[in-house]
């Protein structure tokens, strides 16, 4: 199995380490070197003010003599680890914190000028008198409003480096700290999110191979426990098509095998001999009854097949409901008549007005009103009822006959389902009857229900929308606005006849004359 995911995290964890590293160790390495100069500095600068403000003033006063203010610098000079020197604004070093100065022959300063720039620091070193880079800061020395000199200390940029090693080997032990602690994020991916997708994908591979009964292990509340849920649902339905399309095709050799041979076998029976001629005529209206089977069923899985399609194309009209019903009750008299069958029908009203695809419904109810007949008892009673609930008409069709199994009930919608009863009493059904109803009803937008009892009897109820009094003004305005207009245009053409025939009358006329 590919771990390209994995690899991928993996590397992008290992970037994201070395590039923090990287920019911490710049930027940090800057800003607390910078900072540390700074704090230094004006550390310094702060000395430096003191010093100039009374050591060196007292020198420039003749209160203290040169070497007593070069002991105090001494000492000053080892306890800030700088060096301290005080500088005549022409560059001459009056007094250095390492050693006495020989004023007779004294250091002047090339080039020397305590113009910072607008800061209190700087850094380098120092007009070429120091080989290594210094901290270098300022003080004037002022007596009588008169600037008499400076105090300048100067402290080795290496001194701070001690320092800020010291902060950044801290920021380097906490980034490696954060950096050991993001290692979770790394194991809380694996055990989260790619060891169930390894799984996920293993299921996948399996379901691809046609093994659609393999159950996936990965239970969570999170969306990898969504995700493998729903294949794991997919899968089983998958599964149950199958099933399903198993089941189809083995009722559909089934139902066409039946007929098939029976019709071999009685046309064969015929041309040896088996059967007399006198017998044909009897044999050949069995045939005939089994080719009718054939083509009902071969009809029957056409227009089941466009419902799952193509959808089924309903034409709504409005209509009165109740003349559709009674003509289709008389489709089935003679059965009934054979069976001894009563029928027992109750309608609601004199008209009820209903939209829907007519002729559909008319298959709906003589589908439902077959089923009725095909399984009840000779002497038994089927009731076509309807009732209002609401804006829709329920149409009910109940039977006293042999019942639906309760574990069945769930099934009968399926196409080509038979219980045994049903496979034992008619061998004439497709099986595709209540799966047609199904679909019209379903297309209507509309319910069906079914309550059964077996032994005792099973009820088909299904629902109509009802057309309101609003709608039927509207309905019948319509109906005479065209019922006028078509006599306007009836009365115009037999006006323009009348008008064309005048002149052929004449025209006979004078001919006869």
């Amino acid at each position: 199995m590919k771990r390209a995911v994995y690899l991928k995290f993996l590397l992008a964890y290992v970037i994201f380490g070395f590039f923090s590293f990287l920019l911490v160790a710049t930027f940090s390495d800057l800003l607390i070197r910078e900072r540390v100069t700074r704090e230094e500095a004006a550390s310094l600068y702060a000395e430096a003010g003191t010093i100039s403000r009374s050591y060196a003033t007292s020198l420039y006063t003749s209160e203290s003599t040169v070497e007593s203010v070069f002991v105090q610098l001494h000492s000053l000079s080892s306890y800030l680890s700088a060096s301290i020197w005080i500088i005549s604004p022409s560059g001459t070093v009056l007094l250095t914190s390492s050693e006495l100065t020989d004023l007779s022959n004294p250091q002047v300063i090339s080039g020397f000028t305590p113009q910072m720039s607008g800061t209190y620091y700087t850094t380098g070193d120092f007009f070429g008198q120091f080989s290594e880079q210094q901290l270098i800061v300022f003080s004037p020395i002022t007596s009588g409003y008169k600037i008499q000199g400076y105090v300048v200390l100067m402290k080795p940029l290496s001194a701070l480096s001690q320092r800020v090693n010291s902060y950044l080997t801290i920021v380097y032990i906490s980034v490696a700290l954060i950096f050991l602690l993001s290692f979770i994020i790394l194991l809380f991916f694996t055990e989260v999110v790619y060891r169930p997708l390894q799984k996920i994908i293993y299921a996948t591979e399996q379901y691809a191979e046609g093994n659609m009964h393999y159950e996936l292990p990965v239970e969570s509340d999170d969306e990898m426990g969504y995700l493998s849920a729903t294949l794991g649902y997919m899968a089983g339905e998958i599964a149950k098509s199958e099933d399903v399309q198993k089941k189809f095709v083995a009722n559909v050799s089934h139902d066409f095998r039946s007929p098939l041979t029976s019709i071999r076998g009685y046309l064969e029976a015929m041309l040896d001999g088996t059967i007399p001629p006198e017998l044909h005529e009897k044999y050949l209206r069995i045939v005939l009854n089994e080719t009718e089977r054939l083509t009902k069923l071969t009809n029957s899985l056409l227009q089941l097949n466009n419902l799952n399609t193509a959808g089924i194309d309903v034409n709504k009209s409005i209509f009165d409901i109740n003349p559709m019903i009674r003509e289709t009750l008389e489709t089935f008299e003679g059965t009934c008549l054979k069976k001894d069958i009563l029928v027992d029908l109750i309608l609601t009203g004199d008209e009820m007005f209903v939209e829907g695809d007519q002729d559909k419904l008319k298959q709906v109810l003589y589908n439902l009103i077959d089923n009725a007949i095909k399984f009840s008892n000779r002497g038994g009673t089927i009731t076509v009822e309807t009732n209002v609930k609401k804006n829709k008409l329920l149409v009910s069709v109940k039977d006293t006959g042999i019942g639906i199994p309760k574990e069945s009930l769930s099934l009968i919608f399926d196409r080509f389902y038979k219980s045994d009863a049903s496979r034992g009493k008619d061998k004439k059904g497709t099986g595709l009857g209540l799966a047609i109803v199904r679909e019209i009803i379903r297309a209507h937008g509309e319910n069906i229900n079914v309550i059964s009892t077996p032994d005792v009897g099973t009820e088909f109820i299904f629902t109509v929308a009802i057309v309101d009094d609003d709608e039927m003004e509207t309905v019948v305005e319509t109906e005479e606005v065209d019922e006028d207009e078509g006599k306007k245009e009836n009365n115009s053409t037999d006006t323009k006849e009348t008008t064309e025939n005048h002149p052929a009358e004449t025209k006979n006329t004078a001919a006869d004359e």
